[in-house]
This record gives C-alpha cells, sequence and structure tokens, in this order.
C-alpha cells in the first residue's frame, strides 16, 4: 500500500533538521539537529515486535484469513479496477520547540541526579510538551504498476521525490540541495518492495505470493493473526490482520540503518475509510524498532483513478 517509506522519513527528518536551523532555534543553541530530534521527544520507543502474546482466535487458515481481509478492503473486482490513486494531507515532522525542550530535559537529569530539589527538577522539566506538532503538507500520487510521486512542502519550498517503477529522484530544496538527485540502491529497493497499490494480500495468488498463518499477537492491544508473506520476487514480510475487522493493521517494512546496524520498521494502519468501493487507512505511523521517534501520515483526501500525465512519474526539474 502507501506506507510512509524511509525515504519520505528521510525528507521530513531533514525538514525538522532546517526547522532547528533557523535563526530564532540555533539562539537557544541548536547543535546536531538530528540527535537532538531524538532526545527531544522524550517519548517511549517506537514499538517494537508485539511480545509473546498468543490471543486464542477462531481457527482459520490462511486462506481462509486472506479471503475476509480482501472483502474487509472492499473485494479483489474493485481493487483491480484501480489504476491510480492520489492522496493528500499532512505528515508529522517533530515539534517546534525540540531543541528548547531537549535542553530543558537534559537539565532535568542533571538536577535529579545531583542535588537539585524536586522543586528545581519539576521547573526545568514544566512544558516540555508545550511545542506542537509540525504538519507538512504532501501530496501522493500512485499508478499502476509501481509508480509514485511525493511532495511535501515546507517554508515556502517544496520537496519532490520521483520513482517511475525502475529508478528514482529526489528534490530537498530546504536542505540547500539544489541539484536533483537519484535514488540510492537501498532507496529504489525501498520503493520498489512496495508493492503496488492493493498492498501484500490482494490478490495474492495471481501475483504468486506464499501466504502462511504463523500465529497471533497483540495490535494497539487488539487480537490480530500473523501472517508470513513470501512474494514471487522481493524479501518475506510479515502483515498482522485484526481478528475482527479482518483489516491489515500493522506491516512490516523493510529493516532501516541506524547508528550502523538494520532496525525493524513496522507501520500500524488506522483509521480506514470507504473511498469509491475501496477500503483504505487515513492514518499510517511508522516506527522504527529503538528509535524514540514515530512519524504519522493523515490522510484529508483521497482520490480514485485521477487523470495523470507520465510526466508526473519522470525525473522532476529543480
Amino acid at each position: 500500500m502507501f506506507a510512509m517509506r524511509p525515504i519520505l522519513v528521510a525528507i521530513v527528518a531533514g525538514a525538522a533538521a532546517a526547522l532547528l536551523m533557523s535563526p530564532a532555534v540555533e539562539a537557544a543553541g541548536a547543535a546536531a539537529p538530528a540527535a537532538r530530534i531524538a532526545k527531544a521527544k522524550g517519548a517511549k520507543a517506537a514499538k517494537a515486535p508485539a511480545a509473546a502474546v498468543e490471543p486464542k482466535l477462531p481457527k482459520l487458515t490462511a486462506a481462509e484469513i486472506v479471503k475476509r481481509h480482501v472483502g474487509a478492503r472492499g473485494g479483489a473486482q474493485a481493487w483491480r479496477a484501480v489504476q491510480a490513486m492520489q492522496l493528500k494531507g499532512k505528515v508529522e515532522a517533530g515539534r517546534g520547540d525540540n531543541v528548547a525542550r531537549g535542553m530543558k530535559m537534559s537539565n532535568a537529569a542533571k538536577k535529579g541526579s545531583h542535588r537539585g530539589t524536586n522543586g528545581e527538577v519539576a521547573t526545568a522539566s514544566a512544558d516540555l510538551n508545550a511545542g506542537k506538532q509540525i504538519l507538512l503538507p504532501f501530496t501522493l500520487d500512485l499508478q499502476r504498476p509501481n509508480r509514485a510521486r511525493l511532495e511535501i512542502e515546507f517554508d515556502g519550498k517544496t520537496a519532490v521525490q520521483v520513482f517511475d517503477g525502475k529508478q528514482g529522484w529526489k528534490y530537498r530544496p530546504f536542505l540547500n540541495r539544489k541539484d536533483i538527485e537519484p535514488f540510492t540502491a537501498d532507496e529504489a529497493k525501498t520503493e520498489a518492495f512496495r508493492g503496488g497499490l492493493d498492498g501484500a494480500l490482494i490478490d495474492s495468488g495471481a501475483k504468486g505470493t506464499k501466504v502462511v498463518l504463523e500465529g497471533s499477537d497483540l495490535v494497539d492491544t487488539k487480537p490480530a493473526y500473523r501472517l508470513k508473506v513470501t512474494p514471487k520476487s522481493g524479501p518475506v514480510k510479515h502483515v498482522w490482520v485484526d481478528a475482527k475487522t479482518f483489516l491489515d493493521v500493522k506491516v512490516e517494512g523493510l529493516p532501516q540503518r541506524m547508528d550502523g546496524k538494520l532496525h525493524p520498521v513496522f507501520i500500524y494502519q488506522r483509521d480506514f475509510r470507504s473511498v469509491q468501493g475501496v477500503t483504505i487507512p487515513f492514518v499510517q505511523e511508522t516506527a522504527v524498532d529503538g528509535s524514540p521517534d514515530t512519524h504519522k501520515l493523515l490522510v484529508e483526501k483521497a482520490a480514485i483513478n485521477p487523470p495523470f500525465d507520465d510526466a508526473v512519474f519522470s525525473k522532476p526539474r529543480a
């Protein structure tokens, strides 16, 4: 589906870094913005795979679960009629006071570990959550078989990334990068892994995808079937299907490299709505195991089969 991929996360992180380097924030002592973003959030670590809890669920085969899932998503016939999709909305890019919050948290920790009184610690920690989440407008265009164009607006500038099905390009003006940059091999692999408009389970048989029921887990406190999905080509991944709604509430993404190590990536899908006969999630939250931060993609408008010119998915102009 249109999961928030690491490339998109990188663009958002770059926008947040640019935000932190604005003159007003620099005066507050901005340094190593990427590290400060993670520290300033003060959030719990991103959701790792669910604990080894095996909820007791009705005994269904993988084929039965997939069949109910396809029906919950609108049906295979409806999805086969979808050749293109356009999504518009907002994507999270951190909080506007990340640096100030990070400094306060650091001071609070120092006071707490030394001789600071409870009052001093409380004062230093006050209003850490006062900063509002920065939401950046985005437009995501998708077209079969696997073409995508993403635009994100920030500070009067528009970042663009395009994938034509084989190769991709990115343009990030808010980082003072005025050239069109080609995708790295990992970025192109990530885009190819995305798997098209309808996700991993719809028409899985026709695609030559093997689906096996591995067990069950809790996703957002609700029981879900855990499916192992092996496509005809590409890496294996897992999909969690809610035991009541049969919607794919959690999807495994490609591991993301962080601190020299690969970390599991999970996309939590919520607020499913029907749009012209097919059901899609209007909220996606991407979590990287071991990271204190997550990123939400919030869809506000969705259009099925809008007319696209082929130039939309060609190399963008700076």
